[in-house]
């Protein structure tokens, strides 16, 4: 079957797939911006992936071609990685306790955040807006200024604070909550906003409670939000570094960003690029499988709300 278009309409010009008359100059417009928004993609993503590709170039070399600027490394070896694993750096402990540190932020934050999320988002009290912003306001501080005060308090420099925290767990992860529930508590609270109150009263109206309602109804559509969040948290875990540094001085403690920055060479003072940038691949490859694997859940959490 074949369809025909009247001569006067199309003279000159191309139709498009839309169905839409385009002509010669009109096309050659859209071409060219077709190439120009092409070239920015290709720019952007040249952009952020030359770094990692130089740091999985670096970490392939040989131990002593540390400084090489060559963009293909020849002969390939994988001594840098063996020598991350060596007993002396404690890697493999390392890891475990980033995992641990991100795993327990991600796992508190989510489960504070939902419920003062949803609570703002779905209660009306006075200073409601003022309690917003204080919010944020929080996660502005930056984290050079509250270290000392941290060290203090986690050292039993106050008498209301006895206990010594220091080379623990939760001196890691609490104030890394402090940084990342104000974000958690924002998103969310977007995202209840856009999820219909009518489900909560229609579950009510049928007998349970406001937070059966919650349960039942509203967190199983909030699932894509809080996956989302989950994951930007995790990712901000797992990549923070100056708390873990000043909390920590045990080897066996510290979390792996801080055990990278600790690597010395065959002497003690030279700098093993190749070794650092061995263990950079590995403590980034988590999180491009979490990433990986869970991108439709982000991208659904970043774009659903009531729609769904």
């Amino acid at each position: 079957m074949s369809t025909t278009t009247d001569d006067s309409t199309v003279r000159g010009g191309v139709v498009s797939r839309t169905g839409e008359v385009l002509t010669p100059k009109r096309h050659r417009g859209q071409l060219a911006a077709r190439i120009v928004v092409g070239a920015g993609m290709a720019f952007i993503l040249a952009y952020c992936l030359a770094p990692f590709y130089w740091m999985v170039v670096s970490s392939l070399r040989r131990p002593s071609e540390g400084r090489s600027t060559q963009l293909i490394p020849c002969p390939l070896s994988v001594e840098n990685y063996i020598a991350v694993f060596a007993p002396g750096n404690h890697f493999t402990r390392s890891l475990l306790n980033s995992l641990i540190v991100a795993g327990g932020t991600t796992a508190l934050v989510v489960a504070l955040g939902v419920l003062g999320a949803y609570a703002l988002a779905r209660l009306d009290f006075r200073g409601k807006v003022a309690v917003m912003f204080l919010i944020v306001a929080t996660s502005m501080f930056p984290v050079i200024t509250l270290v000392v005060p941290l060290l203090k308090l986690f050292t039993g420099g106050y008498d209301w604070f006895p206990w010594n925290w220091i080379n623990t767990y939760q001196a890691m992860i609490l104030p890394s909550i402090s940084f990342a529930l104000p974000l958690a508590v924002w998103n969310l609270n977007a995202y209840f906003r856009q999820l219909p109150v009518e489900l909560e009263q229609a579950a009510m109206v049928d007998g349970t409670t406001r937070m059966g309602a919650f349960f039942r109804v509203i967190l199983p559509l909030a699932v894509p939000g809080i996956f989302t969040t989950a994951i930007i948290t995790f990712i901000a875990a797992w990549n923070e570094f100056l708390i873990a540094l000043t909390m920590v001085n045990d080897p066996l403690m510290q979390t792996a960003n801080v055990a990278i920055s600790k690597f010395t060479g065959i002497s003690g003072y030279d700098t093993p690029y190749g070794t650092k940038m061995a263990a950079g691949v590995i403590v980034t490859i988590p999180l491009i499988i979490v990433v990986l694997l869970f991108q439709r859940r982000i991208i659904g959490g970043l774009a659903a709300g009531s729609v769904k």
